[in-house]
């Protein structure tokens, strides 16, 4: 990997060009400071490389497993010289004040989430467990559950009591801010004392709670990314006001004052307010009942993978956290998971058509396995998109599998990797929905591309 690396680092115009290295399960994201040199030709034509997309956050598809260690090797030629890594520091900062577009902001956005994921997979796998034997000993009507249960449920659920913390420390790390201070604001939004405070300003609804103007958990996820990213300004303003001598006292204490009276009073009822649309028209979608519920899972599930050929996925983390921390559960993200098994079809039928095209079928054998197992991007960019065809049809069979989903009203208790992957993530009554629905979609892309989806080539 260490040759991967460099080979890497030489197209993108070398170390000194280099900003941020982050990576995801397939993708190296790569921030630089000019565009202009990097060599996009020789970057895409290295074997270690599927696909590249081009934005100022260079995204290099190397598969699973690879994206993990060439990243850490790329952060380790920052450690090997001071001044390069203190130029690396003070250009990241440069960085960080430059206006971006839409979809740059979305990957800001998904880059706060990314850390996350292998907590977040393994804490709702341990609480899909817990919650499988705990139905289990209430059926039977054991009250008291035994010691190792109640340990799984303690290590379930810490992340999640939490998470709002995680997101305030990952947001102030993406837009500039002290990450303690961003974890401070993110967790005064689930602090109980809000309720209190609520309450003696007339600001509780005693009757229905969850209508109260300000009430502990209002604002959510959505209210701590504002409020982060308000804070970020406040401190970079005062920065360049106060004195020196008095920046490690008065910039973060006033800060903290400011962002905290700004999110307790204008963004947690606002951003409340919007979590719940969000929340309503979601709901409406895809738990409604009829042709609503149906055409609403066609849709997200069919339009799922142009977003992951975009590198914006990342983006829909945040409303996977609104559903886990309104109602214990998420149904879009198995809705989102048949995108993938659309494209398992597809590539099952292409193989099967590509008889005389070695080089397709080498290629099958390479991204089809990891495909099933939930990481859809080599097999995207590999076979699915340089083709055409296919991935229209791809789309069109997620989008059917999308569509049974909503209809078998499947949820998971976490978010994570696709396909097979998702099992242990799946609520447990919902396991064998969930896997008709892999089926359906597998069939659904198999068909529609071995009819309608091979290219004359």
């Amino acid at each position: 990997m260490v040759k991967n690396a460099k080979e890497i680092v030489k197209s993108l115009g070398g170390i000194q060009n280099i900003v941020v290295v982050n990576n995801c399960m397939t993708r190296l994201r790569i921030k630089v400071i000019s565009i202009n040199m990097v060599d996009f030709n020789r970057l895409e034509n290295l074997d270690v490389v599927q696909t590249v997309i081009k934005s100022e956050d260079i995204q290099i598809v190397v598969g699973p497993g690879k994206s993990k260690k060439i990243a850490e090797e790329i952060k380790k030629l920052f450690n090997s010289n001071k001044e390069i890594a203190e130029e690396w520091r003070i250009n990241k900062e440069r960085y960080k004040d430059k206006k971006l577009n839409f979809s740059n902001q979305l990957k800001k956005i998904g880059d706060i989430f990314i850390p996350l994921l292998p907590a977040v997979i393994a804490a709702g796998i341990l609480n899909g467990i817990a919650g499988y034997f705990q139905n289990y000993y209430t059926g039977l009507g054991i009250t008291t559950s035994p010691v190792w249960l109640i340990s799984l449920q303690i290590l379930g659920k810490v992340l999640f009591t939490y998470f709002t913390i995680f997101v305030g420390i990952n947001a102030a790390t993406q837009f500039g801010a002290t990450p303690a201070l961003g974890g401070i604001i993110g967790g005064i939004i689930f602090t109980p004392e809000i309720t209190t405070l609520s309450k003696q300003l007339g600001l509780y609804d005693i009757n229905t709670p969850l209508n109260s103007i300000l009430i502990a958990g209002k604002g959510g996820i959505i209210g701590v990314i504002i409020a982060v990213y308000i804070l970020s300004l406040i401190e970079k303003s005062l920065r360049k006001i106060v004195p020196d001598i008095l920046d490690n006292i008065l910039t973060p204490t006033l800060s903290l004052i400011s962002t905290g009276v700004i999110t307790i009073f204008c963004i947690m009822p606002i951003s409340g307010y919007i979590s719940d649309i969000i929340i309503k028209t979601l709901s409406f979608f895809i738990e409604g009942q009829g042709w609503v519920a149906i055409l609403g899972g066609f849709i997200l599930a069919s339009s799922f993978l142009p977003l992951v050929m975009l590198g914006l996925h990342h983006g829909l983390i945040p409303f996977y956290m609104i559903q886990l921390t309104k109602t214990g559960e998420i149904s879009l993200f198995p809705i989102l998971a048949m995108a993938g098994a659309g494209q398992i079809g597809a590539g099952l039928a292409l193989y099967l058509k590509s008889k005389n095209n070695k080089e397709l079928r080498k290629n099958l054998r390479a991204t089809l396995p990891v495909g099933i197992l939930g990481i859809g991007e080599p097999l995207l960019y590999g076979v699915i998109l340089p083709l055409g065809k296919p991935f229209i049809t791809s789309c069109i069979a997620g989008g059917i599998g999308g569509a049974f989903i909503v209809f078998s009203k499947v949820t998971t208790v976490a978010f994570g990797a696709s396909g097979i992957t998702a099992l242990p993530l799946v609520t447990p009554n919902k396991i064998v929905y969930y896997l008709i629905g892999l089926i359906l979609t597998y069939i659904s892309g198999f068909i529609l591309t071995y009819f309608l989806g091979i290219p004359k080539k």
